[in-house]
């Protein structure tokens, strides 16, 4: 079984925000940096499906953590 292949762009797209590179800039210009105490799934800018979304793709360790993780670190 092949292991599907994330990407920012398709993470933006399924959290239903736009996905073109300069609006991902924009977003994280806008929202970072990110302090160290907030985790990822708890910050304020996101709805609570997008936050509920992190939270368990995080504790499932599923196939988009990877790119959550990427973009975690992005915010920081």
């Amino acid at each position: 079984m092949e292991t599907p292949f994330h990407t920012i762009a398709s993470l933006f797209d399924q959290l239903g925000l736009e996905s073109t590179d300069a609006a991902i800039e924009d977003f994280i210009n806008r929202n970072g940096p990110l302090p160290s105490s907030v985790e990822l799934y708890k910050a304020d800018f996101w709805t609570g499906s997008q936050a509920s979304f992190f939270k368990q793709m995080i504790d499932e360790d599923a196939d988009w953590a990877e790119i959550v993780d990427q973009l975690d670190a992005m915010l920081r």
